[in-house]
């Protein structure tokens, strides 16, 4: 015991404890830490033809060595599912310099979209496109998916996907037509005026979900005419012209077929 005591007020013993602290610490970390993530390498003929294909097309506004100019931002680290959405829903290239790049028919056909996008996903890590086993509605659901849209994206999308206005000229696009690859897509890379949607926001299985409840709302209303599927707005319009309009014009009428 006295030797035990000796050792403890030995001056070298803080420094002995502190280095066995770190030594811990630090093969903990090296066994717990995630693993870097890493470009990923695709076929290499699609990285060259990819090249060649962003060179050709892209180069002039993102760069050659896509890092961006003064009138394109860097494509670095921004994942083949970036370049996926915004070539196959014809975002890009741009058709001209409005405040929001436009949606309009593809530019290239699937074949050269995947190369340019494997070209930029070789890279630096990124966004992957999601398989289709992610995107499939049958595998959410569409309840949660409610919950989770009107929570997250119905400020902006409507409730029911149907698009709305924001500022300086952009807008929020109307769903109905989208792909359930490019809603994915767009949750995971955030384009334009969206934020992205991580894990940590919505996981996997939450986007999925969305995608269900976005399928559902295309199917035919049971309730009618849908009058835009805009909310109370546009009922609010229809009562006050067609309801309350048609009981004013049928007063006056009456009152004129009286006198």
């Amino acid at each position: 015991m006295k030797a035990l005591a000796a050792s403890r007020r030995n001056r070298y013993a803080p420094a002995v404890l502190v280095l066995l602290a770190l030594i811990l610490t630090g093969a903990l970390y090296a066994v717990l830490a995630p693993k870097p993530a890493t470009a990923a390498t695709g076929n290499a003929q699609d990285v060259e033809a990819g090249k060649a294909l962003f060179e050709a097309n892209c180069s002039t506004c993102h760069g050659l060595d896509a890092e961006g100019t003064d009138i394109a931002p860097s494509l670095i680290g921004v994942g083949a599912a970036s370049v996926d959405f915004q070539m196959a829903t014809g975002r890009m290239p741009m058709a001209n310099n409005s405040p929001q790049a436009e949606v309009k028919p593809p530019q290239f056909d699937a074949e050269q979209i995947s190369q340019v996008a494997a070209y930029v996903a070789s890279l630096a890590p990124g966004p992957q496109i999601p398989t289709a086993e992610q995107v499939d509605p049958a595998g959410g659901d569409a309840a949660n998916g409610l919950a989770l849209f009107r929570t997250n994206c119905a400020m902006c999308h409507n409730a029911v996907g149907a698009g709305g206005a924001l500022s300086e000229g952009k807008y929020a696009p109307a769903l109905y037509d989208s792909t359930p690859t490019e809603i994915y897509e767009a949750m995971l890379t955030g384009p334009q005026s969206m934020p992205v949607f991580n894990e940590a926001n919505i996981d996997p299985q939450g986007k999925q979900d969305i995608i269900a409840y976005l399928m559902e709302q295309r199917e035919t209303s049971v309730g009618g005419i849908t009058l835009g599927s805009l909310g109370p707005v546009a009922e609010g319009l229809w009562v006050w012209i067609v309801g309350i309009g048609g009981l004013i014009a049928l007063a006056v009428w009456i009152g004129a077929k009286s006198s």
